[in-house]
């Protein structure tokens, strides 16, 4: 295969996802499936997200999840910035909403 060839998404990751009943069994599945490591980065990137939602500036990101900035960087381009981002958005103002209804 060519190393540029793009490689078809397996589905069955995000349809096990959709099938987990509560958090308990989300962190279980996850733990199983990333490495400490691995789900360090995805939280961080997550928190990084979440703050920049809040408008917070970088330096108070970086005090408050120990982000670099280019990764805070980064979050702000690829997720929130670039249409793939659009579901984080959501995702982050669906449960700030749903906190606030709490």
């Amino acid at each position: 295969m060519a190393k540029n060839a793009k490689l078809e998404r397996s589905m069955a990751l995000y349809e096990a996802i959709l099938a987990i009943k509560d958090l308990d069994e989300c962190c279980r599945f996850f733990d199983d499936l990333c490495t400490p490591t691995e789900l360090r980065s995805m939280e961080q990137r997550y928190d990084v997200a979440a703050a920049l939602m809040q408008e917070q500036v970088y330096m108070e990101i970086q005090e408050k999840t120990g982000a670099s900035s280019a990764t805070i960087s980064r979050v702000r381009r690829n997720i929130l910035e670039n249409s793939k981002g659009g579901a984080m958005r959501d995702i982050i103002t669906r449960l700030g909403e749903k906190q606030e209804e709490s």
